[in-house]
């Protein structure tokens, strides 16, 4: 076995729990990482999780796993308690961004934000937007989810007062494929406060948005 370089004070360096991508590892290195904090009684996230790579390992650490097929996403160990129940929300153009919302919601678990999502509002129907956009309101951040042509980002962003993190989204075909257009749309749109990851990174967006909720609740503490 490779030898690994372990960061084991992450957290403490930057906020934010262990977290590996696992696409392009092989089921022996995983399991390896899996034993170590198995070993360390320390929790790890797990992203780019397959499926297959699941079912592998499954068996052996199945009490230990916390499985999202739909977002390819893993808690190994205990999450952290839920901190807050209306800081963020994760909201999505179309059914088909869901996986990517999943992803989201599971890092953000793992850290200890609460996050509904809001899916199938995308401006093609903007009355399902508009239905939802109370909800939307409550919240202190949102990330957005859109592929295509990705308006949902500045349509929503004109509408609500929280910032809104967008994630383009590699849905899509034509000009769209790969989510080139909805990248473009999140980078030129002309309502301000969107701060825009990189196409599909829905970890990213999680992250970006745990380390914002920290320093808010950071300096919430000290205010009092």
């Amino acid at each position: 076995m490779q030898e690994f370089s372990w960061d084991t004070d992450r957290q403490a360096r930057t906020g934010i729990e262990e977290a590996v991508y696992c696409e392009g590892k092989s089921i022996a290195q995983i399991r390896h990482i899996l034993q170590f904090h198995q070993q360390n009684q320390t929790q790890v996230l797990l992203t780019r999780f397959s499926a297959e790579q699941h079912n592998a390992l499954a068996g052996e650490f199945a009490t230990q796993l916390e499985y999202c097929e739909q977002g390819k996403i893993a808690i190994f160990g205990e999450p952290k308690p839920v901190i807050n129940r209306s800081d963020i929300c994760i909201v999505t153009a179309g059914t088909s961004d869901v996986a990517l919302a999943k992803e989201a919601q599971v890092t953000l678990k793992y850290h200890g934000f609460e996050s509904p999502i809001i899916a199938d509002v995308g401006v093609a129907g903007l009355h399902r937007l508009l239905n939802k956009l109370d909800e939307i309101k409550q919240y202190k951040l949102v990330i957005a989810v859109a592929g295509m042509e990705g308006a949902l980002f500045s349509v929503l962003a004109g509408l609500i007062k929280a910032p809104v993190i967008a994630v383009p989204s590699s849905v899509g075909y034509g000009v769209s494929v790969n989510g080139q257009s909805a990248l473009s749309s999140a980078l030129s749109a002309c309502a301000p406060g969107i701060l825009t990851v990189n196409i599909d990174n829905a970890f990213g967006a999680a992250i970006a948005a745990v380390k914002t909720l920290n320093m808010f609740h950071a300096c919430a503490e000290q205010e009092k």
